[in-house]
């Protein structure tokens, strides 16, 4: 018999929203989010981040941080821009996306910063 382990994330509960896979576990390290980019990047999909407010990130709108990085390959500039987002942006969620330029879809999308308070 397997054990079901329920997750309490409740639209009434802000702090309790999901928004993707990685949102179930802890936040990524430094390192986990550079290996990410690596991956985003050695696919050959083009980068972007995005960012929202806590309370507005469950819809399918999120703010553009700049344009996409178009052939971007430098992970050190990807992870600079996320980091300027971030910053900039202390208060919302920021969230890494890679472009399937080929498949004409998101290849990968995953929060690396969370707002303060939604750990």
């Amino acid at each position: 018999m397997s054990e079901v382990m329920d997750y309490p994330s409740r639209l009434t509960d802000k702090h309790s929203r999901k928004f993707e896979t990685f949102s179930y576990l802890p936040r990524m390290t430094a390192e986990q989010i550079r290996r990410q980019v690596q991956y985003i990047v050695s696919k050959g999909w083009n980068p972007a981040i995005e960012h929202s407010e806590p309370e507005e990130a469950s819809g399918a709108y999120w703010y553009m941080w700049k344009l996409p990085m178009f052939g971007e390959t430098d992970v050190d500039t990807i992870l600079n821009e996320a980091q300027l987002c971030h910053n900039l942006n202390p208060d919302h969620h920021v969230r890494l996306v890679g472009y399937d330029n080929l498949a004409q879809s998101q290849g990968a999308s995953m929060v690396i910063y969370r707002a303060p308070g939604f750990e």
